[in-house]
């Protein structure tokens, strides 16, 4: 039984099926249980957290990256596989919590100061909560002093940083430059995306990588953890 629910729990997230009432990519579906209605599913059958997140939940996600970059889903498909799984973590975050199960790592992320586009964080925000990692969002136009607050209290493992524009781009390098100034940078792990950023400029300004998108996010993310180990 737990098998069979692991394999519905995938195919829907692939499917990009939140709830009973959604189409999936193919027909027939509307009606039958989706993420939110199997994660419930397995808790209550008993199935283990780590069963339900990594050969379902990311196993789900890994395949979606695959159809995207071969261009067979596009960004309207990403995101609801993405939202399905957000979805589901938000289901399990308590058990996650009580059960005392660590996270991969731990991410502050923000779209910097001057800058209100949210729609590529909040991609790779909800990839790296199906992924394992635990997610602390700031939000948009976040202003450098909150960034080196919050890594100076909540010490986090990594920080991701989004720009949209050429304009508020340069924000980052501030950023990295208020954290050696602060003592700060070689504390935390730098990432930067977004339009108007590339790997050349995340060198010119001292970021640890640059990621072209959450599914590059996470591999950036993993490799970090395994180089810990």
């Amino acid at each position: 039984m737990s098998e069979e629910i692991i394999a519905s729990l995938k195919e829907n997230v692939i499917q990009g099926r939140k709830t009973a009432e959604d189409e999936g990519i193919e027909e027939g579906m509307v009606g039958t249980p989706a993420v939110v209605e199997l994660t419930q599913q397995a808790l209550e059958k008993k199935v283990s957290l780590e069963a339900i997140i990594t050969q379902a939940l990311t196993a789900g996600m890994h395949v979606v990256g695959e159809k995207f970059t071969a261009k067979e889903y596009f960004i309207p498909d990403m995101l609801a596989s993405a939202e399905a799984v957000g979805a589901a973590m938000d289901i399990l975050k308590p058990h996650l919590e009580a059960s005392h199960i660590e996270t991969k790592g731990r991410v502050a992320i923000a779209t910097v100061k001057g800058d209100i586009h949210d729609i590529g964080k909040n991609i790779v925000t909800t990839l790296l909560k199906g992924a394992g990692y635990e997610v602390n969002d700031l939000g948009v136009d976040v202003p450098t002093e909150k960034i080196l607050e919050v890594v100076r209290k909540e010490k986090p493992d990594f920080l991701g940083l989004s720009a949209l524009l050429t304009t508020t781009m340069v924000a980052m390098g501030e950023i990295t430059e208020a954290l050696k100034e602060e003592g700060l940078r070689d504390k935390v792990k730098v990432l930067i995306g977004g339009a108007a950023v590339s790997d050349e400029y995340a060198q010119e300004i001292g970021a640890d990588a640059y990621c072209i998108d959450g599914f590059h996010a996470i591999k950036t993310l993993d490799a970090f953890q395994e180089v810990k180990v």
